[in-house]
């Protein structure tokens, strides 16, 4: 697989989310409620409410018939957000990966994928983009206790090609903070936690990712609601969005003002945090100690 390729298909899953954005739009213009646009087109109310947040494909048919109910008349706009649904629904590379990957989180995957900017803060480990093979079997076989070796490599396979993105032709800028605590939890032996250090100091030097380590030494800091993730997208209609995993599912927060209460955070724990070169200098002391 290309990185065009890779790109391409993840950037299904932000037009699937401005078409129903748009959508949205143009209903709540013409004042008309979603029952009766899913009664326009033989579905549900909740039909028309996954519709338009972006998490279920579109019918061609269905876009049509909704695009005449709300007046859309000229050929060209109808065109447009036709030719939007047909790029929603090309399937993302990591479909292939369905057996072992929740559906919660193949929204993640594509959303990642079509970012400019992703920033994160992890504190139980390292974040999935920086995580070297042996470091992901480790903490994919901790979290899936009896598990089949099958299932494991399976989702390590996953993790590594999600790890393309940070060195395809459209590259986002990557920003990590990284808690001590999760340089210091180890998982797999001592070889496993030195070559995760080792890969660490590395990816921090390189281009397009900056990389902080928050000391213990710091003490309390910003980060105390746990580990989060902001997305940045190319798309000027597309606001930003803070990604929160839970065991079972996740919440997406694109409500300006949480997200300005996340952008704060980041900031704080940007600004607290020792710069790059320093946070490779203690990667460097951690290492040593391994």
């Amino acid at each position: 697989m290309t990185a065009g390729e890779s790109s391409g298909t993840s950037g299904s899953v932000v037009r699937r989310i401005l078409l129903g954005s748009q959508l949205r739009r143009l209903r709540e213009s013409r004042g008309i409620t979603r029952e009766a646009a899913g009664y326009s087109i033989r579905a549900s109310e909740s039909k028309i409410s996954r519709m338009e947040l972006g998490r279920v494909s579109f019918k061609a048919r269905d876009v049509e018939d909704l695009l005449t109910l709300y007046g859309v008349g000229d050929e060209a706009e109808r065109g447009s957000l036709l030719g939007l649904a047909r790029e929603a629904n090309v399937a993302g590379w990591w479909h292939s990966y369905g057996d072992v990957l929740p559906g919660w989180f193949q929204t993640y995957i594509g959303l990642e994928g079509s970012a400019s900017l992703i920033r994160v803060y992890e504190v139980q480990f390292v974040h999935g983009l920086l995580q070297t093979e042996a470091y992901a079997q480790a903490v994919v076989s901790r979290g899936m206790p009896g598990a089949p070796s099958a299932e494991i490599d399976r989702r390590v396979a996953l993790r590594l090609e999600r790890q393309k993105v940070l060195v395809s032709e459209r590259a986002p800028q990557f920003h990590a903070v990284l808690d001590e605590a999760a340089l210091r939890r180890p998982y797999g032996d001592r070889a496993v936690m030195q070559g995760q250090l080792r890969h660490l100091i590395e990816m921090s030097e390189h281009p397009g990712v900056t990389l902080q380590v928050m000391p213990f030494s710091f003490g309390g800091h910003a980060g105390e609601s746990g580990a989060f993730t902001m997305l940045r997208f190319p798309e000027s209609d597309l606001s930003d969005l803070v990604y929160l995993e839970q065991l079972t599912s996740a919440l997406y927060l694109d409500k300006r003002e949480e997200v300005a209460q996340y952008e704060r955070v980041m900031e704080r724990l940007q600004k607290d945090g020792p710069d790059p070169a320093e946070s490779r200098d203690l990667l460097r002391g951690i290492l040593q100690l391994t």
